[in-house]
């Protein structure tokens, strides 16, 4: 005899929507004693496996605001210097001020300049690298800026970015780029009185596991939502940093919150095999395949 949906107790729904986290539709159709059919309706009309609105309104950067202007009206150059007293090397060194200043008009100007310096610019690094030798001695890694000298068209594809992002930060937030988005402030809360010191991230990771669960409206519900909200720390970071290189986010209440999503990925099932091509690419992207939850990410992409 089959039950209706109607006829299933609120213990019964319970174990089918606790169980499909871990398992596949027709193992839970097993463990449960319920048709097949019965456990996908079950868990439609939850909604627990459907992306959250809640989660995703919480993590998403402001929209963009038309700027009047993000350019200086006019663009000025780098002051030239002598910095090394090879004229070729600190011709280069000034052309590299120059494309680091994200500016496209000034970054133009500066790649057709290079096209007269005759001398390789191979040669030019390694000038480079034996002046920074000689001028700091004992300094292992003084020479480690000579890395990449030569290469002007590397430098201007991220100054360009860099300044495209430092834009977009301005066309978010305004002035208020480092103020603490909502989201942030979210996780503090979350995670107020617990010591910040305990872990490499800066709290425990399963304290801090049961404080994010303890609000179930702003967790991922999805795989989906994972690697939504997972972007959206990145793309902040990224914004936040181009507008001062030296931003740092190290130890904070919001590394606590990406490492615990990171972790979802391992224990929310994919609802679809693209789902969970995302996630492999995600881990591939941006380099995550040796981390510590990776090969149960693995095994829950797998099963």
């Amino acid at each position: 005899m089959k039950l209706g949906v109607s006829r299933i107790s609120d213990e019964q729904r319970q174990r089918v929507i606790t169980l499909r986290r871990n398992n596949s539709l027709s193992k839970v159709s097993e463990l449960v004693g319920l048709p097949l059919g019965t456990v996908k309706t079950i868990l439609s009309r939850s909604g627990r496996f459907k992306d959250n609105p809640k989660h995703r309104a919480m993590f998403t950067l402001p929209e963009e605001q038309k700027a009047t202007s993000t350019q200086p009206a006019t663009l000025d150059l780098p002051p030239q210097q002598v910095v090394t007293g090879d004229k070729e090397v600190d011709a280069l060194l000034w052309l590299r001020a120059v494309i680091s200043t994200g500016q496209a008009g000034l970054i133009e100007r500066a790649m057709e300049a290079a096209k007269r310096i005759e001398t390789p610019f191979k040669e030019l690094e390694k000038r480079y690298h034996d002046y920074l030798h000689v001028s700091q001695p004992g300094n292992f890694f003084a020479t480690f800026g000579a890395i990449g000298f030569a290469d002007l068209d590397s430098l201007a594809k991220k100054s360009i970015m860099r300044e495209q992002r430092r834009c977009e930060a301005l066309a978010r937030f305004g002035d208020a780029i480092f103020d603490d988005t909502r989201a942030e402030v979210f996780c503090t809360e979350m995670l107020r009185g617990l010591d910040p010191r305990k872990d490499v991230i800066g709290y425990d990771k399963h304290e801090a596991a049961e404080r994010f669960k303890q609000c179930p409206e702003y967790l991922p519900n999805t795989l989906a939502d994972c690697l939504y909200e997972l972007d959206y720390w990145i793309q902040l970071y990224r914004l936040r940093n181009a507008s001062d290189s030296y931003y740092d986010n190290c130890g904070s209440e919001s590394d606590a919150r990406e490492w615990f999503v990171f972790g979802l990925l391992a224990e929310i099932r994919p609802r679809s095999r693209d789902e969970a091509k995302a996630v492999l690419k995600y881990m591939r992207d941006h380099e995550r395949t040796d981390m510590e939850e990776s090969d149960a990410i693995m095994d829950n992409l797998l099963m």
